[in-house]
């Protein structure tokens, strides 16, 4: 999938605009895209039937592609989300099967856009590592095939993303001993998706650096 630069230099996928969602000045728009609950949250709450805005609808085609271009306005959906999404509204499940090919078609459905999405999300400002990147396509409902080919392009570099990760929060464990620190960054990092080796290399550097500058010394 082709991407495009972004005002900071960051290299988003392309999007494509549902009908009545394109701006009148014709500046580039992203849809946000839910990355992971909030604590506590359930990950498919956002699908539940219980949203004030999507009521339940007929049985007809129209009334299915109204309700899922208003969902698709607030965030991207994978093919399995935008599927649960009409069933659990009451939609047969025929005109769901019909309703989700034709936004497939139309470009306004994309698992290999929304993949990259997330991808860029999870390396670029969540600090994720490969792991945790797989698990969230997972759970974002992304085929297999798909997954897997987003992650074949990500770079294998999650030493440095987990080094870059354990520096920027070395200096919240100024306070604590060496292997209290320790357990607590390895813990971040292993839930950042993380290996334990990589974690424990990336946990010991940034430490070491942070310490060795003037703060709290090993004891």
């Amino acid at each position: 999938m082709i991407s495009h630069e972004g005002d900071g230099g960051e290299r988003l996928a392309p999007v494509t605009y549902l009908p009545g969602a394109e701006p009148a000045d014709k500046q580039p728009v992203r849809w946000t895209i839910p990355l992971e609950p909030t604590a506590g949250e359930d990950v498919g709450a956002e699908l539940s039937v219980d949203d004030e805005d999507d009521e339940q609808v007929g049985s007809s085609a129209e009334d299915a592609d109204a309700l899922l271009t208003r969902r698709l306005r607030r965030s991207a959906l994978s093919e399995r989300e935008a599927r649960t999404f009409l069933a659990q509204r009451g939609v047969a499940p025929a005109i769901v099967e019909a309703t989700v090919e034709r936004f497939i078609s139309r470009g306004w459905i994309d698992d290999a856009v929304l993949a990259e999405q997330l991808l860029y999300a999870g390396t670029s400002r969540k600090g994720q590592g490969r792991r945790a990147i797989a698990q969230t396509l997972s759970t974002r409902g992304i085929a297999r095939d798909v997954a897997d080919a987003a992650l074949a392009a990500l770079p294998d570099d999650d030493d440095e993303r987990a080094l870059e990760y354990a520096r920027s929060k070395a200096n919240g464990l100024r306070s604590y001993d060496m292997d209290t620190a320790m357990r607590r960054l390895m813990g971040q990092l292993a839930r950042r998706g993380y290996s334990g080796s990589a974690a424990s290399t990336a946990a010991r550097t940034a430490l070491t650096e942070q310490r060795g500058g003037g703060g709290v010394q090993f004891r």
